[in-house]
This record gives C-alpha cells, structure tokens and sequence, in this order.
C-alpha cells in the first residue's frame, strides 16, 4: 500500500531557508536599481529554481497571481521534485519590490510551507488586517472595534497609556480616516509605504521593533503569509476580504470562498503546522538587509516552525565568485 510521506517540518526548513536567501542573492544587484520589475523577475526565478531542488509536492497557493498573469509560481502551480509530502506553499519572492528598487527599508523575500490544504487560498483582493503581538488574552482588540477603541484596549491590557502604544499602517489615501481617529487617542503612528507582511511581524517582537499594533488594508494573499508567521512567532491576526467589484467576489468564488463577511482568525488563515523564512534584502526591523564586501555577499534569514515555536536568525556569507 503506498502512504503519504508526513510533512517533516524539522527537515525541511532549513531548504526553505536557502529558497529565501537564494531569492533576496538574486535581487542584490538590483537594490537601489529603480528597475521593479527585473529586481522581481529575479527572485522570482532563483525561487522557483531552489524550490524544485526540494524533496516535495508543492501547489503555489498563495503567488505571483493567477496563471495568465505570472509567468512564474502562479497560483496553482506545482513545485518541488515530487518525492516528498504534499504541501501547500504561500510566497512572495520580493515582497517590497519599490523598496528594493529604491533602496528603502524592509523588502524581504518571503516563503512558507504547510501540509496541502492548510492555507487560505486568498484571492488577489484586499484584506482588513488588524494584528498584535503575543501574551494578550483572546479578543483583547476586535474587528468589530473601531481604530480609537484597539488602542485604549490593548493600552488597558498593557497597563499603559494610549500615548505608549505604536501602530503601523501602509501609507495609503484609503486610510486617512483611520489615521485620522488613531491620533485622537494620543498614539504613535508608524507609517510604512509598503511591505505589510513586515509590518505585521513586527508586531510579534514589539520590544525590538516599537510596534504594538498593525490595523489597514493590504493584499489578502500577504495576509496569509502574515498570518503564517505569527502563527509561528506567537501573536493575534484578524483578516476580513474587501471586495470592490463583483469580479473580485468571482475571484474568491473561484477559490472556494462563499461567505463575504467572514472574519478570520490567524489560525483560520493557517490551519495547520508551518514553517516560514524570510530573507533581508535592504536593511530593515526585522532582518538586516544584504551587505556587499570584497568577494562576498551576506544575507540574514529568519527560520521559524510553529511546532516548536522556534525562530532562528541565521547568517549566510556567500562568495560571489
């Protein structure tokens, strides 16, 4: 009788690691470039290229769009060489192309893996995102609250005034109200220009990074990627999908999603088991970015599993000759 192979989370994160850090080496000699695109292409490609040297059968589920509109690691598409376990696997080999093109804080490249059918098919829609670290009891901050009411909550609960609390928001037009009530409380606002999945991370590591909360819209697919490393980092993720157009509920139909207003929770978006790694690209809170000297590229990856909750920085000095 022929078994499925169990998903070795142990063994596999370390290729994982080396899947991300291929993607952010390919992007180095795009930094700063003011090209997109190519710095895109390229990750892309050292991505998919690692990816199939891994012992797995992999399904994009979580890309670089559907697959008329991406040339690689479409949704749907299959990666690895297909001797090993079924596994659902949500990416974004430059998440934060206009940073890396522009030399700005915070582009990453981004990978997680999971058992096959443990991750959202998200639709390319937007998502209401609101997130916080980890050590709060369950439904501290709420969906249902409004910007001003997270604040004071999750300043209660940190036995602290709302004048201590920073929250991070994308830059964006859509959100001028939200930031407008956000400051009526007296908070700290962290504005960035992209990169939420980022943002959301920092949100585990407050300490570090000086972030408390992250609230706005951003893309759902990065919501899921979000949602991933919480899960592993420890924390609290709500995702509602935003729909502008009947297309994009036909988007999400097509992916299996009926019921419009539901709110998710991290472990809705991520059902199960998973690992994630993220690479530097420029400098940035969470990872330092890539450093170039004589002969030599280095590169930070952060390795984490939600099994054992175990995050590792990891330090890989590449020759480039």
């Amino acid at each position: 009788m022929t078994t499925t192979p169990d998903f070795n989370d142990r063994m596999l994160s370390l290729g994982l690691a080396r899947v991300s850090e291929a993607a952010a080496l390919a992007s180095a000699k795009l930094i700063g470039r003011g090209d997109e695109k190519a710095a895109d292409q390229a990750a892309v490609n050292a991505m998919r290229e690692q990816l199939n040297k891994l012992d797995i059968a992999g399904v994009v589920v979580i890309g670089e769009g559907e697959r008329d509109e991406a040339p690689m690691l479409y949704i749907g598409e299959e990666v690895g060489n297909g001797n090993g376990p079924a596994v659902d696997i949500a990416l974004d080999p430059l998440e934060g192309t206009t940073l890396t093109a522009k030399d700005m804080p915070n582009a990453l490249t981004v990978i997680a893996m999971g058992p096959r059918g443990s991750m959202l098919h998200a639709p390319d829609v937007y998502m209401d995102k609101l997130a916080i670290g980890p050590g709060f009891r369950t439904g501290v901050v709420t969906m249902d609250m409004s910007p001003s009411e997270r604040v004071s909550a999750l300043a209660a609960a940190k036995g602290c005034s709302t004048s201590d609390i920073t929250v991070c928001v994308l830059d964006r037009d859509r959100h001028a109200d939200m930031l407008a009530e956000l400051r009526s409380t007296g908070c700290a606002i962290r504005l960035i220009t992209d990169g939420d999945v980022a943002g959301v991370i920092h949100c585990a590591e407050a300490q570090k990074t000086g972030i408390d909360m992250y609230m706005g819209s951003g893309g759902a697919p990065e919501g899921v990627l979000a949602a991933a490393a919480l899960k592993c980092m420890g924390g609290q993720m709500f995702g509602k999908l935003l729909f502008r157009n009947d297309d994009e509920k036909g988007r999400a139909e097509k992916a299996g999603i009926t019921n419009f207003n539901r709110v998710y929770t991290r472990d809705d978006l991520v059902t199960g088991d998973v690992i994630f790694a993220a690479t530097g690209v420029t400098d940035g809170s969470v990872v330092a970015g890539i450093k170039r000297e004589v002969g030599y590229l280095t590169t930070e990856t952060i390795l984490m599993r939600s099994k054992t909750g175990s995050v590792r920085h990891m330090t890989y000095r590449n020759p480039t000759s």
